[in-house]
């Protein structure tokens, strides 16, 4: 168990006298947080860690200020001096997202979509009530600058990487006359910023939410349009359109005044647009920059997505140059370019991925079939190792990752090695080989070559969808992933 973990029993056990039956980490989501479940004899915790002091204290606030509405929102049992850890009421790990595609769009999921916007709205709208909004991580408001902001996102990490011909000028013409168009709506209240079936728990058939620290002021439109037009979920039109008209309903009795359905459908619209281009922004920069597999391969459902919507909705604003551009980056060929090959129950593909020291235990003996395979010498990076701080980790540990991510050029070197092994795993598959291997090595096979084969595993597992033999040699550690 890495320092991390440990503190975290320690700082536990400081709260509850309970006795800890497992303490196991949790994925990890799009940010820099660490998450454990905590279970004692009679209950279970969520217990979180987090070097962003500023996300942890705006993530506090807000969970404090929707328990005073009754807003269903996990509470906080206690929090570090340091402020880097807390304990918070476990509602489980089963999304809505989860449970739609377990079940599909049938009416126990549609009565879940049904509550959830039901509760947004309650959130959203009592939630703006002596609602202390210097807490914000970033803006305020989601205003004109940050839907400008949420353009020139998309524009930098994803269009600008298809090196598609544009006219700059006119493009910015459009953000800025997009931006002041929706801009102009009568009401602002709190924009939860990520509203979206993976950030709503379903605990006893009631829905719970999570990471909601993104938010701010801003339009009620926006996070209807997060949910129910999220690439992965996939409603169908008529669930959309109906939901939609469910929500409204919902904003009219709680603010106890009408609603102009029309007016708010067309600002809706352009909502819709903005959502979809940010998360093609954040897929670009998550997938092609920082090269995370699960958000490269949600980059073709996000484009089928915007091409449904350019040919079926319409925003109320004219946007000949934008119009332009994202009509050209929905045609098949460039959704094709992003679709990946990937493994399924029958592909016997499996990739033995180690890690090793030169010095101990030298080349890792392939007793594959075939033979071949890729070694990567991990040797030209920074070593943790010399750091007494790190000596006694591996590179599964935070601190040592943190490290190589942050003081080293790990993702460089990682980059190069996802461009060369993605061509061999694509054809593998397709081929349907059996067997390929990959090893890293460095000084002593404890901190760069395991971090190394740890990364590209998860990789792999998200990219492919392919079985994955894991080895850290020198660490005698032997796994299985995705049998």
């Amino acid at each position: 168990m890495g320092p991390v973990a440990e503190n975290i029993r320690t700082f536990f056990e400081s709260f509850n006298q309970g006795r800890i039956i497992s303490l196991k980490k949790l994925p990890k989501s799009g940010g820099d947080r660490i998450y454990f479940r905590i279970i004692t004899e009679n209950n279970s915790f969520i217990a979180t860690y987090n070097e962003n002091v500023k996300e942890n204290e705006t993530f506090l606030h807000f969970t404090q200020h929707f328990e005073k509405i009754n807003a269903p929102v996990a509470h906080v049992f206690c929090v570090s001096d340091d402020r880097k850890m807390y304990i918070q009421k476990d509602f489980g790990d089963v999304s809505l997202l989860n449970e739609l595609e377990k079940h599909g769009q049938n009416d126990y999921v549609y009565q879940l979509f049904k509550k959830s916007l039901k509760a947004l709205a309650w959130l959203q709208i009592n939630g703006i009530n002596n609602f202390d909004f210097s807490y914000c991580l970033t803006s305020q408001e989601f205003g004109k600058q940050a839907i400008i902001s949420d353009l020139l996102y998309f524009k930098y990490y994803f269009l600008d990487t298809l090196k598609i011909a544009y006219d700059k000028e006119k493009l910015l013409e459009d953000f800025e006359a997009l931006s002041t168009y929706l801009t102009h709506v009568q009401d602002k209240f709190f924009m939860f910023r990520d509203f979206q079936s993976r950030n709503i728990i379903i605990e006893n058939n009631e829905v719970r939410f999570i990471d909601y620290q993104g938010g701010m002021k801003g339009a009620l439109h926006y996070d209807v349009a997060s949910l129910l037009w999220q690439a992965r979920a996939n409603l169908s039109d008529d669930w959309k359109n109906s939901l939609l008209e469910y929500y409204m309903d919902c904003v009219t009795e709680i603010v106890k005044k009408p609603l102009d359905r029309d007016r708010f459908i067309s600002q809706y619209n352009g909502y819709v647009l903005i959502r979809l281009i940010q998360v093609l922004g954040a897929y670009g920069f998550r997938g092609l920059f920082e090269r995370k597999a699960q958000f490269l391969t949600s980059i073709p459902l996000s484009l089928s997505n915007l091409k449904w919507f350019l040919a079926n909705k319409k925003t109320g604003i004219s946007l000949p140059e934008y119009e332009r551009i994202l009509n050209l980056i929905v045609q098949d060929e460039i959704i094709e370019r992003f679709k990946t090959v990937q493994a399924d129950s029958l592909t016997p593909l499996v990739i033995t991925i180690n890690s090793f020291s030169y010095l101990q235990s030298g080349y890792p003996k392939d007793r594959s079939s075939n033979g071949g395979g890729f070694v990567f010498d991990c040797r030209g990076l920074l070593n943790p190792g010399r750091f007494e701080e790190y000596k006694i980790l591996t590179g599964r540990d935070y601190p040592v990752i943190n490290f190589l991510e942050q003081r080293t050029k790990m993702p460089e070197f990682l980059n190069g090695v996802y461009n060369i092994v993605d061509i061999s795993v694509e054809d593998y598959i397709k081929r349907n080989f059996t067997c390929l291997t990959i090893s890293f090595g460095c000084t002593g096979g404890r901190h760069r070559s395991v971090y190394a084969a740890e990364t590209l595993a998860k990789y792999l597992r998200n990219k492919f969808k392919v079985k994955i033999e894991l080895n850290h040699i020198e660490q005698n550690i032997h796994e299985k992933i995705g049998f």
